[in-house]
């Protein structure tokens, strides 16, 4: 691989015809948007939604990206002139499309001035964000800012250097009402709640601690639309980056891999303009809800399920996970809970969707490692799962395999598998959680008692008799029989 040419704009015309690329001139293109959060997910999402509007010869929609963390993504592209590789692979094939929507990538640790520079930009529109549900600094269980979160706390000090992504929100929109500039369209992309008002919210919130009127110039002033965005994009490995290598005769340091469907639901408010993203797929519509809670609670409630429980019975990807019978009987039966907590005139729906799931689950040629989707847990069951079991509580119905999948993650969090290996658990809650679960497998019923008083994991649903009565039961007898056993009946 190190022997080929590097993947640029010079080397673009060297590539094999069946490899889409930019049809447009890349000089011309201006930034409108700034992208917070540049993983793979973003690059194989809303970055290919935004390469077809460039396509289609809206030049003023570019994006800076930005890492709110490592260099590790601008070391890899900027050599490449901001090109990379989406890889769309099905069992019958793989497809190439070089993307040349990102035209430069900050890094916000290493020059934070420099990023708010770009946000108070007046050619930028819109702030987009893939952060993780952890980015926002909330509290898991209630969805409020957390006011004590060491970056929140370190913003309110430094707010010309921020860390938090409601420091950068906030400072970036201070400046431009400061500077007479319109406000730039907050744009969330991250799997929580109703996520346009929960960080209006947060960053509402953020700017209270800081100055009343800016507060209010949020609220009033301020667009958040909510979003509901789906594709499974598994972490690049070295085998992705050879495979591709080989296809395209030059070398990409960071492709990306993503299975074919590609879902992206945007609430339509953007005072200041936006791209025409229906060109990429995406659907504008006046209400993301409906959509969203049906992903939530069928997709990611799923795979946070899988994740846990999978990876204790011995699987490695979210495909060999669903290709085993015992898993496809609990999906169906863990999909049947989930299905009964939606509206009604979603539920009509439920049954095409998870059809639908379930194929893109047992894909063979996406290698979603469980590992991947188990990363911090705490911060995602509250909306994938918990709020379900709430829900279903509440209206007297069944919960035994929506729990089971709360008792997995309590196990991965433990620390150590059902073979007694070591898991490498990665959660802020992580010392909490293993602190309070103790000797998980001596007294698990012991355990159940004490990790139900997270309170910033379960809040008052650890307080629910049903519910600690069902989480204790499905706790220990996983402990006791392993997961195997358990999905067998």
């Amino acid at each position: 691989m190190s022997e080929r040419p590097r993947l640029s704009d010079a080397t673009l015309a060297r590539l094999p015809g069946d490899v889409e690329r930019p049809r447009y001139d890349r000089r011309t293109v201006r930034p409108g948007i700034v992208h917070l959060g540049v993983g793979a997910f973003h690059r194989a999402h809303q970055a290919v939604a935004t390469e077809a509007v460039l396509n289609a010869g809206a030049g003023e929609w570019g994006i800076t990206a930005a890492s709110l963390r490592s260099a590790d993504t601008r070391d890899a592209l900027m050599p490449q002139d901001g090109l990379y590789t989406v890889s769309v692979r099905e069992p019958a094939g793989e497809r190439l499309q070089v993307i040349g929507a990102i035209s430069d990538v900050l890094v916000a640790p290493h020059s934070p001035q420099r990023l708010l520079a770009a946000m108070a930009d007046p050619a930028i529109r819109i702030v987009s964000l893939t952060v993780t549900e952890k980015g926002y600094c909330l509290d898991p269980a209630s969805g409020a800012l957390d006011a004590d979160h060491p970056d929140i706390v370190h913003d309110l000090a430094h707010g010309s250097a921020p860390r938090s992504v409601p420091g950068f929100l906030v400072a970036a929109l201070a400046t431009r009402r400061a500077e007479g500039v319109a406000p730039f369209t907050v744009l969330c992309c991250d799997n929580l709640p109703a996520n346009g008002r929960t960080v209006k919210r947060a960053i509402g919130a953020f700017a209270a601690l800081r100055d009343d009127r800016l507060a209010r110039y949020i609220a009033d002033d301020v667009a958040c639309p909510s979003t509901m965005v789906d594709r499974i994009v598994p972490a690049t490995v070295d085998e992705d980056r050879q495979r591709i290598a080989r296809m395209l005769g030059v070398s990409d340091a960071w492709p990306v891999v993503s299975e074919p469907f590609s879902q992206f639901v945007i609430e339509d408010v953007f005072p200041g303009g936006r791209p025409d993203w229906t060109l990429g797929g995406a659907e504008f519509v006046n209400d993301v809800a409906p959509y969203e809670l049906m992903k939530l609670r069928l997709l990611n409630g799923a795979h946070s399920c899988l994740a846990y429980l999978g990876y204790l019975a011995g699987h490695e990807t979210v495909a060999d996970a669903t290709n085993d019978p015992r898993f496809t009987r609990f999906l169906a039966r863990l999909w049947g809970e989930a299905a009964a907590s939606l509206p009604e005139r979603m539920q009509r729906d439920a049954g095409a969707y998870t059809s639908r799931l379930l194929a893109r689950f047992q894909n063979t040629a996406i290698r979603h490692r469980l590992l991947q989707i188990a990363m911090d847990g705490s911060q995602k069951l509250p909306q994938r799962l918990l709020n379900t079991i709430r829900d279903n509580l509440a209206a007297g119905r069944p919960v035994d395999h929506l729990v089971l999948g709360v008792a997995g993650f309590c196990v991965y969090a433990s620390g150590q598998d059902e073979r007694g290996q070591a898991i490498d658990v990665r959660d802020p809650l992580a010392a909490e959680m293993k602190a309070r679960l103790g000797d998980l497998r001596a007294a698990p019923d012991s355990a159940a008692r004490r990790v139900l008083q997270v309170q910033a994991l379960f809040g008052e649903l650890g307080h629910e008799p049903a519910f600690a009565a069902t989480f204790t039961r499905a706790l220990s007898t996983l402990v006791r029989n392993g997961v195997k056993v358990m999905l067998a009946g």
